[in-house]
């Protein structure tokens, strides 16, 4: 096996040890959200639950070409952007649950993680609305002078809003610091993206503002990395937005309670034959980055994570609203980093 030193080309300057750690918080996301299907299925959850199952690797090779101070947005689909930023399981799983341990007190749920000491800015549940929020945050920025980036995820449906427009447009003018990135997985919740757009390659759009945009594998982490570190330096240097278009597929339905007759099972089965975590992890062992041993103990502690998680969670106190009081010590502000 070659030393964690060594890196080549084709990952893109990534070390073993880095390439392993994307391939970890990639099965660390698959096993999270098995569970949780399987813990709605059990109502230990309740509400609206969206997996992001079959598109980890947009997340982990987004997030991993950021540096901490980098801020993320995204949509309600978001429990593998807050993994591949590094939050912490039982603190998601716990908020999941309605727990008083979550990182909105058990008040937010799914659609709603956040954690401000990573930069991570929450998930938002009414479509399109966030991309305005992160070209409020780009502004705020590039008005300090400040080195940051800010990432905003929206899946293909959403780039047929006026806010998509709105965003894009206000982002171009002042040349912010945003990098769009949309993950088409094919579908607006149940409808094909042949239905719902005239333009089918989202980047295009990006040519009504004179933008910088690039389509991307987004199966492939090394890929997304690839192409994030390209927009991170372009934003980062005052020459304004980036648009990633990374082609993905979830394999779950919309929602946990989607009944999926919008699609075949031999679609889903056909895509899942190229499952990127499978494909990412045969790459790995094949090239000498890692063995099936590594690769089994990866699996097996990431399972160990999640149940731990599950067990935090359903042992912790019920969310209590009364810290929304003013008075309350849990209400410090969160704005002073703006």
């Amino acid at each position: 096996m070659a030393t964690t030193a060594e890196t080549t080309d084709r990952w893109a300057g990534l070390s073993n040890d880095q390439l392993i750690e994307m391939y970890r918080q990639m099965v660390l996301i698959r096993i999270f959200e098995e569970k949780c299907q399987e813990m709605y299925t059990r109502a230990k959850i309740a509400g609206f639950l969206h997996l992001y199952v079959g598109q980890e690797s947009t997340a982990v090779g987004t997030a991993a070409a950021l540096k901490p101070e980098d801020h993320i947005i995204t949509h309600y689909r978001d429990h593998g952007h807050a993994i591949a930023r590094g939050l912490d399981t039982n603190q998601l799983m716990a908020e999941l649950f309605g727990k008083d341990t979550g990182g909105a007190r058990g008040l937010g749920g799914s659609m709603h993680l956040v954690d401000v000491s990573k930069n991570f800015w929450g998930g938002y549940a009414i479509i399109g609305s966030h991309l305005l929020i992160a070209a409020g945050m780009g502004t705020a920025l590039k008005l300090q002078k400040r080195p940051e980036v800010v990432v905003v995820y929206f899946g293909d449906g959403s780039t047929n809003g006026g806010e998509f427009y709105e965003a894009l447009n206000f982002a171009q003018l002042g040349k912010l610091p945003v990098i769009f990135v949309c993950e088409n997985n094919l579908f607006a919740m149940g409808t094909p993206i042949a239905v719902h757009t005239a333009v089918q390659d989202i980047y295009r759009k990006a040519c009504a503002f004179d933008m910088t945009a690039e389509r991307v594998d987004g199966n492939d982490p090394v890929a997304v990395y690839e192409a994030t570190v390209r927009a991170a330096e372009h934003a980062r240097s005052g020459q304004g937005p980036v648009l990633l278009e990374a082609m993905t597929y979830r394999f779950r339905g919309h929602s946990a309670q989607d009944t999926q007759k919008y699609r075949t099972r031999e679609e889903v089965e056909k895509y899942r034959q190229s499952d990127p975590n499978q494909r990412f992890r045969k790459r790995l062992i094949d090239e000498g980055v890692m063995t099936e041993e590594q690769a089994a103990q990866v699996e097996q502690q990431a399972d160990q994570e999640v149940n731990a998680a599950v067990e935090f969670a359903d042992t912790s106190a019920p969310a209590d609203e009364k810290w929304l009081d003013p008075g309350t010590a849990y209400a410090a502000p969160i704005y002073d980093k703006f």
